[in-house]
């Protein structure tokens, strides 16, 4: 692969283009579902090529193919290049890539147990016990539960990443996942429970996730949520928001918006605008007490990488410190828009798509309070542990999340259950109202979805419980 990686860069300076990179990536995917206890068809897919990107003068092109043979790489190389030739009459602002350190390495992870060698009847049994654990609690608690998915699958996602600036990168990274989502209904109630989880490794990792266990405990709670919750209180009140809550907060009102792409205006019609302007560095958004970071190199992470798809090495970005806006997400083009290093931030799902800047791992650091030291002084207050649903608008300011799993407050003490709290502030709001952080850190997992065609990359979200003084709930 490399020598074909080195023909394409050969081919593309005798074109004379001013930089060229060749990325071949294979993507090997397996899944197995089970829908209401019935098995479907577990699907399996692969997908292999290689993208070309290029500049000629002061304009971009790219493109791919999945036929890895010279003389299919030389027409890709063509057509980029072609591309770019064409787009120079609409290009106002030239495209530079901002000057970094090249690297030549290796990244492979090896699964203690190979998830290829685990049998899809192996999956299956899994799932299957799983979906006993939820029948019998809804028996036992006297609930119906419908709309039961569950699946496990894993992938593997290899590429190497060559560019006329020096950069020779190998990576191969394996991934697990699994999803559940069920509803439960009982006096005329219902809600639904839905949850992706995701990391980096192999089978081990689903042993260690103990997803039945998890998943009766979740059973259980949403059906005593359905059966007794009662209504939430209507004054302004202390909420502490569970790690789940805090994990999406960041994602979209921190993560999203510090995207510098989206802040240059090139995202606002594939996926949303922001409410940051480059002036915005520095602006307090937030008490002291929040400190918002995306960070790929977190080991076992399911937004892990070690490198870029544009070869940077990639680091921690610390977006919000101590509630000012702190730094933004970058490419080598951004990077050099802005006058900084570029970040690591690329990255591409396939080998037909272009690297745009991405998150990985985005998170609030944790404080020093223990949960109990959280709420221990809140009089009356709401404990929101889960999400049922969330929404935010394109600017990423005004936003709603809705609890599933909830709780109220009372004299420093978790007591009732309650239905569906939500809160529904602005992204300063929220930020601003948090004087707390707790310790214990924890992550979810999701794919992030941007870009027209729509690109989909694994992340993980999270943080710890905060919590927020005197917040009113929304109906």
């Amino acid at each position: 692969m490399e020598d074909i990686l080195n023909y394409a860069l050969r081919m593309a300076s005798k074109m004379n283009v001013k930089y060229a990179e060749a990325r071949y990536q294979a993507n090997m995917y397996e899944e197995s579902l089970l829908k209401n206890g019935v098995p479907e068809i577990s699907s399996k897919s692969h997908s292999k090529g290689i993208g070309i990107r290029v500049i000629v003068n002061s304009a971009m092109g790219f493109s791919s193919t999945s036929t890895i043979t010279k003389s299919k790489i030389e027409e890709a190389v063509k057509e980029a290049v072609g591309l770019a030739k064409s787009s120079l009459m609409l290009t106002k602002k030239g495209i530079n890539l901002s000057e970094e350190t090249m690297h030549s390495d290796k990244v492979v992870i090896k699964p203690r147990i190979n998830p290829e060698y685990v049998a899809s009847e192996s999956r299956l049994e899994l799932l299957k016990i799983i979906d006993d654990e939820m029948l019998g609690v809804a028996k036992k608690m006297n609930v119906k539960v419908s709309g039961r998915l569950l699946s496990v699958g894993y992938s593997v996602v290899e590429k190497m990443i060559m560019n006329t600036d020096g950069t020779n990168i190998y990576t191969k990274l394996p991934y697990e996942m699994a999803t559940y989502s069920f509803v439960i209904s009982a006096n005329n109630r219902s809600l639904q429970r839905y949850e992706n989880m995701g990391a980096t490794g192999g089978w081990e990792i689903v042993e260690r996730w103990l997803l039945d266990e998890k998943i009766r405990e979740e059973a259980i709670n949403i059906s005593k949520a359905v059966l007794s919750a009662k209504s939430p209180p209507s004054d302004k009140i202390d909420v502490i928001l569970g790690s789940e809550i805090v994990g999406i907060v960041c994602h979209e009102s921190t993560g999203h918006p510090s995207e510098a792409d989206r802040i240059l205006g090139r995202e606002a019609a594939q996926a949303g605008e922001t409410y940051i302007t480059p002036e915005l560095i520095g602006k307090q958004i937030g008490s002291k007490a929040v400190t918002i970071v995306d960070n790929p190199v977190i080991p076992g992470s399911f937004g892990y990488y070690v490198y870029d798809d544009e070869g940077v090495k990639a680091r921690e970005r610390i977006l919000v410190e101590e509630g000012r806006i702190k730094e933004f997400l970058h490419n080598r083009e951004t990077a050099a828009e802005f006058g900084v290093k570029s970040n690591g931030a690329a990255r591409a799902s396939s080998y037909n798509r272009e690297p745009m800047i991405r998150m990985s791992n985005t998170y609030m650091k944790p404080g020093d309070y223990s949960f109990e030291e959280l709420i221990e002084d809140i009089k009356l207050g709401v404990y929101i542990k889960s999400y049922l649903e969330w929404n935010i608008d394109d600017k990423r300011w005004n936003q709603r999340y809705v609890g599933v799993e909830s709780y109220l407050i009372n004299n420093g003490r978790i007591t009732d259950m309650l239905y569906q709290p939500a809160i529904e502030l602005t992204t300063q709001g929220l930020y601003s109202s948090i004087d707390a952080i707790g310790k214990d850190l924890a992550f979810y997992a999701g794919y992030c979805g941007k870009g027209d065609p729509i690109q989909a990359v694994p992340v993980w979200f999270g943080g710890p419980p905060v919590r927020l003084r005197n917040v009113k709930l929304s109906t």
